[in-house]
């Protein structure tokens, strides 16, 4: 199988001109340079999914102020389609439906907890300082495959869907950080990272989760509505920056000293006053934890208590990859066994 590095111009060009089921939602009113950037987040906890929808609904209003909404990020964990469908409906009959993206996820993580089942967890954006760009990806193909038995179609596919997607969302100089939120766990998701990076090249930071993988969990959201077998791409653009680390472990102690470490080395690589911070975990690392608070009390020892955190536990992880036996060929990949940080700060 070739890496990315080794994709010939032609084979690029011949992957990025085959189109995948991409479906838009536009860009939002475009940044003005020095807007404001106002980013929130609330979590709830109820058994009745339209319940919880509506109170996430109202706090992130409320939590939001006299700002609009550009985007609500939503990760929650509610069994089967029937549940999540109703939360979707209860966020889209108090927000603008056509800015709800998401994923389906093990639990959330914000300043003020850790939540599992039977919760959902809202990020807002917005401010004149940013502009939001949004696609989909439908019908990957390879929801059903398995890395064994075909890991050369997978390839072949998440290749093209990625450089799909990107092509779809069109650039400007103001990009500065894309959200991938896909039904792609790890390990397919490297392939789904080197599709995008046949496009955006391998310097674009990329941050991002893949939604639950357990039967019946793995629905990615646009624009309110559910998908499996599919991915999201969200470009943010505007007068901000955005600072990226990410660590891997498999074992209680070390899966809170490295929570601890990169937090620690995303907050130092930032230039400007920090705004918000974007975690995507492993499932994985959680379950090695014997208390899940003892790696969100590692994150706030780093990152204070004050800045906005939206964290999630994912089934695969994109950022930067934490491989001390192999070089990183681009500065983002797909991993397992990671948190990866992206902070995002203001000049």
């Amino acid at each position: 199988m070739k890496s990315t590095s080794e994709f010939t111009l032609s084979a690029r060009l011949a992957v990025a001109s085959i189109a995948a089921v991409i479906v838009a939602a536009g860009i939002t009113s475009r940044a003005i340079a020095a807007g404001d950037l106002v980013i929130r987040t609330v979590a709830v906890r109820n058994e009745d999914p339209a319940a919880a929808g509506k109170e996430a609904a109202a706090k992130l209003r409320e939590a939001m102020g006299q700002t609009p909404l550009k985007a609500v990020i939503v990760s929650e964990c509610f069994e089967d389609r029937d549940n999540k469908a109703a939360l979707l409906a209860a966020l889209s009959s108090s927000l603008p439906k056509e800015i709800i993206f998401g994923a389906a996820t093990y639990g959330s993580f914000t300043q003020k907890g850790c939540t599992d089942f039977d919760s959902v967890c809202l990020m807002g954006l917005g401010g004149e300082g940013i502009s939001v760009n949004a696609q989909l990806a439908r019908e990957l193909g390879t929801a059903k495959l398995t890395v064994d038995k075909d890991k050369e179609l997978i390839a072949e596919r998440l290749h093209k869907a990625g450089a799909s997607l990107a092509n779809s969302l069109g650039r400007t100089d103001r990009d500065r950080l894309l959200l991938v939120l896909a039904d792609a766990h790890s390990p397919k998701n490297q392939f789904l990272m080197e599709g995008l990076q046949l496009v955006l090249g391998n310097s674009f930071p990329i941050t991002g989760g893949c939604a639950n993988k357990n039967a019946g969990q793995t629905f990615v959201y646009f624009r309110g509505e559910l998908h499996d077998d599919s991915a999201v791409a969200i470009m943010l653009s505007g007068d901000f920056r955005a600072a990226l680390a990410g660590r891997q472990a498999n074992v209680n102690d070390l899966v809170i000293s490295t929570a601890r470490d990169a937090a620690k080395e995303v907050l130092k690589s930032a230039s400007g006053e920090p705004v918000a911070v974007f975690a995507f975990n492993c499932a994985g690392r959680r379950s090695k934890l014997k208390k899940y608070e003892d790696e969100l009390q590692a994150i706030q020892d780093s990152l204070g208590k004050q800045t906005e955190l939206f964290g999630c536990y994912c089934a695969g992880e994109m950022g930067p990859v934490d491989d001390p036996q192999q070089r990183a060929k681009a500065l983002c990949g797909g991993a397992g066994w990671h948190v990866m940080f992206t902070v995002i700060t203001k000049n």
